[in-house]
């Protein structure tokens, strides 16, 4: 790894740590009810939502009513994402004229953005009509990243409150997140993307001449679309002439904006952030990755503040940030090394560059892998399938960690505060004391709700990962061995921890894959969300107790490294047996072919 890696990832920390902080103060605002800048200009609008829906926002609810009203918005968010797809034949906005979406692909592309997941078995651009990206995905975006956002505040007021069973209103919650954080956020950075060359239009495909025509044998079709077979049995082919090229483009820098803020990662094209109408510049590449970031370690900001004491806040963000660096440092080290098999061939080697834009390079791309794998947001500049085999298995580590190293927009805080619940307890243990944090006893039901929690995303990893190593299409892989399982893993990795991304490697539009990954990432949400609403009321009725000689320092470094141990024993250690059958045993293959 050389300076300039070092230094892209220092600068990019630097710069993040300095823009989260007076964003998590002006989130905690938000949720504080407390003048915030937007009120006078977005106040009227929020009070109209209100009163064409019918909700009371002064009405605060327990944790049943909060999760019913949660579940309740996004079943109807998912139905319409999937009714938009399957009529978007008939439905205007289509200059493409692109016909209804696959039932299974539709269904699955609903759950995906339903769950704030974003997995796309499909090819955006020559999918999806413009009202569907528009309407259905983009929508979508931002509603699943304000349903992660209110959870969060929820679980930080059952945290700061004290006998009670109120955690806030959801109806509230959500309509404030996306008003007076997402849109005025999103605005600005689609803004700047159109300034560095992202396209935002309703017209069609735009026609660009060749410099020369280009000939190729086109091959023949009968009325029915199928290929004309000769004498021998081989397709027949004609010689023709292509003078232009269609490029897709449409309203792109309006999704790409809230799909990284919101981490959520959809792309508008099919390869996402490499493509480069959707991230043309450099700087636009650390737009986009300071994006992805910027709200989960902002929030860590706004948990100190809620809870009256902001080193808790930065405890959280500390081990966050750290364990962050370490697997980046490990990415750009695994893509900067040169590979052992040419240096056996007696050639020189140099960092690989397989599946990588040439205007980011090894440091850009390595760095945008560990980033979108820390946050649930899925999308890549370069194809991960692509990278050595200890390159791309850091990123899918990060993921198997339970997406808490910043992770998703308010869903990466309350599984990072699921963590020390069990940090505290586990030092509880240890010194034969009942766990306390922030004042309060964590007693066996706070420690079931967190086992369910942390216990759920591995098991449907590994499990998903072996019905499809027994069970799953065997053509859907392009690699078979270790790479090819690396492959399976990879997915319900990211599917199992609403992620996103994938290898690249992977076809995964067949049946199998489609819904076995809708179950995964539906479950990976909902049943993590509910049980951690679940924990919030349970702390909410609780007293808050006076700190003794025996109470744990949740905000100084020995809880920072305990929380970090925790997160890597209890996250990382559950997959070591799958990761040295997938991408461990593909590295030591390196060596043998020397």
């Amino acid at each position: 790894m050389n300076v300039n890696s070092l230094f892209h990832l220092v600068f990019f920390i630097v710069l993040l740590l300095a823009a989260s902080w007076p964003l998590g103060l002006y989130i905690a605002r938000v949720y504080q009810d407390q003048p915030c800048g937007l009120d006078r200009a977005l106040g009227l609008v929020e009070r109209l939502l209100y009163r064409l829906c019918g909700v009371d926002a002064r009405q605060e609810m327990d944790w049943k009513a909060y999760a019913l009203s949660m579940v309740g918005l996004n079943a109807l968010g998912l139905l319409a994402v999937y009714a938009l797809q399957r009529l978007q034949g008939a439905l205007p906005l289509n200059p493409a004229d692109l016909s209804a979406v696959d039932p299974f692909v539709a269904f699955n592309t609903a759950v995906s953005f339903a769950t704030n997941t974003n997995w796309q078995a499909y090819g955006g651009e020559t999918t999806m009509s413009y009202l569907t990206q528009m309407l259905a995905l983009t929508v979508q975006n931002f509603l699943s990243a304000a349903t992660g956002m209110a959870v969060m505040a929820a679980l930080i007021r059952g945290l700061a409150r004290r006998e009670t069973d109120r955690l806030g209103n959801f109806w509230r919650d959500v309509t404030r997140s996306v008003l007076y954080v997402l849109l005025p956020l999103s605005i600005v950075l689609s803004l700047a993307l159109m300034w560095q060359g992202v396209p935002q239009t309703l017209e069609g495909p735009a026609a660009a001449a060749f410099l020369e025509p280009a000939s190729y044998d086109k091959p023949v079709l009968d009325e029915t679309g199928k290929p004309v077979l000769d004498e021998s049995g081989t397709p027949r082919t004609e010689p023709a002439t292509q003078a232009q090229q269609s490029i897709a483009r449409g309203p792109v820098a309006s999704q790409v904006a809230i799909k990284q803020l919101g981490t959520n990662g959809g792309g508008y094209y099919n390869v996402n952030s490499a493509h480069p109408l959707e991230n043309p510049t450099p700087l636009t590449n650390l737009l986009e990755m300071l994006a992805i970031l910027l709200i989960p370690a902002a929030l860590c900001h706004t948990f100190g503040v809620m809870v009256g004491d902001k080193r808790q806040g930065f405890a959280v963000l500390a081990a966050m940030t750290i364990l962050f660096a370490g697997f980046a440092l490990l990415t750009l080290q695994a893509e900067s090394a040169l590979n052992p098999t040419l240096a056996g061939l007696g050639m020189e080697s140099a960092p690989s560059l397989e599946g990588k834009e040439l205007r980011f390079g090894v440091a850009g791309s390595a760095l945008w892998a560990a980033v979108t794998t820390a946050a649930s947001n899925g999308s890549v500049n370069s194809m991960h399938d692509s990278f050595t085999p200890l390159g791309g298995m850091w990123p899918m580590l990060l993921m198997q960690l339970g997406e808490v190293v910043y992770g998703g927009v308010g869903s990466g805080l309350y599984g990072m505060l699921v963590f020390a619940v069990v940090a505290v307890f586990v030092a509880g243990l240890m010194v034969g004391r009942t766990p306390e944090y922030l004042g309060k006893k964590i007693e066996p039901f706070e420690t079931k709700m967190a086992a369910l929690i942390i216990l759920i995303p591995p098991f449907l990893c590994l499990m998903g990962t072996a019905l499809a190593a027994v069970a799953g299409p065997a053509d859907a892989l392009s690699n078979p061995g270790p790479h090819g399982f690396s492959q399976m893993l990879y997915a319900f990795s990211s599917m199992g921890n609403n992620n996103g991304s994938a290898f690249a490697g992977l076809t995964a539009s067949s049946p199998f894959w489609t819904i076995a990954g809708a179950v995964a990432m539906f479950v990976s949400r909902y049943w993590l969300i509910i049980p951690v609403l679940a924990l919030a009321g349970s702390m909410a009725g609780k007293k808050r107790l006076q700190e003794g000689p025996g109470t744990l320092p949740t905000h100084g470094p020995v809880f920072v490294g305990l929380l970090m141990a925790v997160v890597l024993v209890v996250g990382a250690l559950t997959f070591v047996p799958a990761l040295a059958l997938g991408p461990v045993a593909e590295h030591l293959a390196l060596y043998q072919l020397k």
